[in-house]
C-alpha cells in the first residue's frame, strides 16, 4: 500500500506519468490513489522527488 505524506506534495505529477493502472488523480490542493486500482508496483515512490510517497514494501534504512 502506497502512503502519502501530509502537506508535502507540490502536486508535480511525476507519479501520475509513471503509473501503469493510471490511479493516482491529483486534484486542486490533494493527490488521491485509488488503492483497489494499485498494482504495488512503486514506481511512483521511486519517481517522487520530495520523497512523499511511501511504501510498506519499501526498504527501511
Amino acid at each position: 500500500m502506497i502512503t502519502i505524506a501530509d502537506n508535502t506534495c507540490d502536486f508535480c505529477g511525476a507519479c501520475v506519468s509513471v503509473c501503469p493502472p493510471d490511479c493516482i488523480e491529483i486534484r486542486e490542493a490533494d493527490i488521491e490513489i485509488d488503492e483497489e486500482t494499485c498494482i504495488d508496483c512503486n514506481l511512483c515512490v521511486y519517481v517522487c522527488p520530495l520523497e512523499v510517497l511511501s511504501s510498506d514494501d519499501s526498504p527501511t534504512d
